[in-house]
């Protein structure tokens, strides 16, 4: 027999269908996978420039180092993950030759805000179509534009992107937004903001975890690359 749930029954079997409420079922599914992910923190200050804390999730028997959180775009951009780590891998392969692409047409880097956008668009393209399912991924992209400005922006399963100053995804996320909008300030130091990072994240996360799980990924504002900090330099903020 069809398990029915009220109204909202078989409106969460198509993507393409909307509950009388207005709500795509599937996409907030996709949402929940997010909300699932483990913590990531992204924050910037306009003097110093962006950073990105988050945490690897592996068992005993894992190899820790096949395990990424954080990718590198270009020179000058970056992202976390939260979610679907297959779902994340494709969405970065696509933004990495977007991002080349658009430096071999315009001789430019591409700005934060337009890889950004793209990245949306695709997924929204995937929450319209019958025969497909929505991305189970949400990213946290961090970079500096060519005019030195840093940027920290997410973009959903549902296509939207937002500009941050500071903002979380993941497990426990409201918690961490709440501990960011209490401290973050836009006069800070790179240093500054990785430890309010690496701080918030240790008091936002239920489970406890090993420093070297720990992963931290840097753009500076003055030298504009993107770049993920090695173990030893991870050991200084600790």
């Amino acid at each position: 027999m069809m398990d029915r749930r009220g109204d909202d029954a078989g409106y969460d079997r198509s993507l393409t269908m909307f509950s009388p409420e207005g709500r795509l079922y599937q996409v907030e599914y996709a949402l929940e996978a997010v909300r699932r992910g483990t913590l990531c923190i992204g924050l910037k200050s306009s003097v110093a420039g962006a950073a990105i804390i988050t945490r690897k999730r592996f068992g005993k028997l894992m190899d820790q180092s096949t395990i990424q959180k954080i990718f590198k775009m270009d020179e000058h951009i970056g992202c976390a993950i939260a979610g679907l780590h297959a779902d994340s891998r494709i969405l970065v392969d696509y933004a990495r030759v977007q991002c080349q692409v658009h430096r071999l047409t315009y001789n430019e880097p591409v700005r934060v805000t337009t890889i950004t956008r793209k990245l949306a668009d695709i997924k929204q393209q995937y929450t319209q179509h019958g025969g497909v399912r929505p991305f189970g991924s949400a990213l946290l992209i961090i970079g500096v534009d060519p005019d030195g400005t840093p940027r920290v922006m997410t973009t959903s399963p549902s296509g939207t992107f937002s500009g941050w100053k500071g903002t979380t995804m993941g497990q426990n996320s409201e918690d961490a937004r709440t501990k960011l909008n209490e401290s973050l300030n836009d006069d800070m130091t790179m240093d500054e903001i990785v430890k309010l990072g690496i701080k918030i994240l240790k008091d936002s996360t239920d489970e406890d975890f090993e420093d070297a799980a720990l992963q931290i990924a840097i753009v500076t504002a003055e030298e504009k690359l993107f770049k993920v900090l090695s173990e030893e330099e991870i050991k200084k903020y600790l």
